[in-house]
């Protein structure tokens, strides 16, 4: 029997390496609940007037219990012409389409995850299910995408000093 691989993104992203999509915000999120929840957070508003503790601690619920992605072939993911498009083509991914370097649909993976043009290069050199097979044991082994987020959307990190 055929092993099936729900890890990716139709459009060219391994979501199985996606922090939304593996549960690592998820369980981080529970983490810091229980936390704040253990050493009792609740004062912190009667001193800091622009805090709102309840508000804080929805937040927290939601992200612990509603915010994993259920990833496209599942039915979830954010809206997109991906699917469509994939599916009237009878594509189980775009990085199986002639079109994918060119294709408006994949305009955004291509600015926002510029390597889903080497997983569209990988996909021609070695075939689909090798490259799901890679990118799943890349997963197992840690890899994310948090390293290439962190780099394009926090522009700067600095600590303070104490």
């Amino acid at each position: 029997m055929e092993k099936k691989n729900l890890q990716y993104g139709i459009c060219g992203v391994y979501c199985g390496q996606c922090p939304n999509g593996n549960g690592r915000v998820k369980a981080m999120a529970g983490e810091l609940k229980r936390l704040v929840d253990t050493v009792r957070y609740q004062w912190v508003d009667q001193f800091v007037k622009s805090f709102n503790f309840a508000e804080f601690r929805k937040g927290l619920e939601w992200f612990a219990s509603e915010s994993q992605c259920p990833m496209c072939l599942n039915g979830g993911g954010a809206p997109c012409e991906n699917r469509k498009c994939a599916s009237a083509k009878n594509l189980k991914s775009c990085l199986l389409c002639n079109d994918y370097l060119t294709c408006k649909n994949t305009e955004y993976q291509r600015e926002w995850y510029p390597f889903v043009v080497d997983n569209y290069n990988r996909v021609r050199e070695v075939g689909f299910e090798k490259y799901l097979e890679e990118e799943e044991e890349r997963a197992r082994a840690g890899v994310d995408l948090m390293g290439h987020l962190e780099r394009r959307c926090c522009k700067t990190v600095k600590l303070e000093d104490k």
